[in-house]
């Protein structure tokens, strides 16, 4: 069940920021990590693990094809793998991981098994991974949420075509269990260039650690043989896209904003953030295995041409920021977030535009116009039950009096507490 809705004002600060921040277990690698241990040929131990709703609904989703998941401690869970039986009724809620991944678990196991979610998961895209376990010889009756499918005895293969040019999920949610198909994958992308790539990388690193290889020998073209995922304890990294709100705060409000357990090298798109940070003005240091940005505030914040392509998931954030920038900024590369958990590019335009922004849409992107913060007022935020709006929201709250958000409780799917802990941030002394 989706977690209930409510208002939530964004605090405005007029001082200096000198926070440190926690950042949860990263998304990505926690759901992957879990359909991994799932799969693998014995129990394993996942330490940092992300508590929240997307997670929650793939360790649920995953129990229910037969796998144990029990906690372990905190932020830590012990998994006995185990997929021997279709699942029932999988509630995915807007969880893209959860709608992409799972049903290629599921075909592992003869039977049928249905796939449900929030009402707003039917926009998002799922086709491809549906069309490519067809090419597998599974029967399912539609290409969206909610969706019924059938695997066969055993599945054919291994060759499948799909069009992965609205999400990177296709690919990796069919690499993942690639490893347990009689004949293993030879998965080929036909489309325009796949986003988000950076976390093909991070499915292909998982799978390497595990003993399982991915072959990647042209653009476009991976080849999985059939084989055993080894058990492996596995340490979770930050979630460095949610950590990227944080950071953005000392952009915003000036001061500095430091986050530990960075990682040295990392396949998370969202370490692109700090390149980003500098481009517009903020200083960044990395010490004793932790990033600290420093900046003077929205003031002196430039403005700034990139392409997000490789780490879509950043636009809320940036869009937010280059509000308070002065002079034309754009986005580029980030027309697939046109289906994420809302039409992003859609919601920012509305959003940020009803607050004074001058904001447009273009077909790969964004425009914004900065012109400070004083060109802004307060008002509704519409967070569009996404939580990355949520953070947008946030972010001009620290320089704008009066915005409200419309749904702070959306942030559940990835940071259930994230009120408290911007509360935390900001907050003087």
């Amino acid at each position: 069940m989706l977690t209930d809705q409510y208002s939530w004002t964004a605090p405005r600060v007029d001082h200096r920021l000198a926070g440190r921040v926690v950042v949860p277990g990263s998304k990505s690698q926690t759901n992957r990590a879990l359909v991994l241990a799932a799969l693998g040929d014995g129990p394993s131990v996942l330490d940092g693990v992300l508590t929240s709703r997307d997670s929650d609904l793939m360790t649920a989703g995953l129990k229910r094809l037969g796998a144990d998941i029990q906690p372990a401690g905190p932020a830590s869970v012990r998994v006995v793998p185990g997929v021997a039986h279709s699942g029932g009724t999988i509630d995915c809620g807007l969880a893209g991981t959860v709608m992409r991944f799972l049903p290629v678990v599921a075909a592992l196991v003869p039977g049928t098994t249905r796939f449900v979610g929030d009402k707003q998961a039917s926009r998002r895209p799922i086709g491809p991974v549906l069309d490519g376990l067809r090419q597998l010889g599974v029967a399912v009756d539609a290409d969206q949420l909610p969706f019924t499918m059938t695997a066969p005895e055993r599945l054919d293969g291994p060759e499948v075509t799909i069009d992965s040019s609205t999400s990177s999920q296709f690919i990796s949610a069919l690499l993942l269990a690639a490893a347990h198909f009689p004949h293993g994958i030879d998965l080929r992308h036909d489309g325009t260039s796949v986003p988000s790539a950076p976390h093909i990388a991070m499915t292909c690193e998982m799978l390497a650690e595990r003993g399982v290889t991915v072959i990647n020998d042209e653009p476009c073209h991976w080849v999985v043989r059939p084989g055993p995922i080894h058990a492996l304890d596995h340490l979770i990294e930050p979630d460095l896209t949610n950590a990227a709100v944080f950071l953005a705060a000392a952009m915003v409000a000036g001061g500095s904003v430091t986050v530990p357990a960075w990682p040295a090298s990392t396949t998370q798109p969202g370490a692109q953030f700090i390149r980003i940070a500098q481009s517009m003005g903020a200083s960044a240091t990395h010490a004793e295995g932790s990033m600290t940005i420093e900046a003077c505030g929205w003031h002196d914040l430039q403005p700034i041409d990139v392409d997000l392509h490789e780490a879509s998931e950043l636009t809320p954030v940036v869009a937010a920021v280059a509000c308070l920038a002065h002079g034309p900024s754009r986005i580029r590369g980030v027309a697939h977030i046109r289906g994420h958990e809302t039409d992003r590019l859609a919601a920012l335009e509305h959003e940020l535009s009803g607050l004074g922004a001058v904001v447009r849409q273009t077909d790969d992107g964004l425009e914004i116009d900065g012109h400070g913060a004083n060109s802004l007022h307060g008002g509704v935020f519409g967070c569009h039950a996404d939580h990355r709006m949520a953070h947008a929201g946030a972010l001009l709250g620290l320089a704008v009096a009066g915005i409200e958000l419309d749904d702070i409780a959306c942030t559940s799917k990835t940071m259930p507490q994230f009120p408290q802990m911007w509360a935390d941030l900001v907050k003087e002394g």
